[in-house]
């Protein structure tokens, strides 16, 4: 997931992929405790996406305040 595509979005809508993104995390370290992940790297991709979705949420939200 790429910032400039997340530009694009609407706060709803990423506050919709972060919430998305979350529970696949959850998903992740579950199935890393348990000894079932096939990609452990997927864990590290999803919180550098989390990440980037933060920071775009928090970019529009000076804009607005601005």
């Amino acid at each position: 997931m790429k910032a400039p595509t997340l530009r694009e979005r609407s706060v709803e809508e990423l506050t919709k992929t972060l919430s998305d993104l979350e529970e696949q995390l959850f998903k992740l370290r579950f199935q890393k405790s348990t000894g079932q992940i096939e990609n452990p790297v997927k864990i590290r991709e999803v919180r550098k996406d989390i990440a980037r979705v933060l920071t775009v949420i928090n970019e529009l939200r000076v804009q607005e305040s601005a």
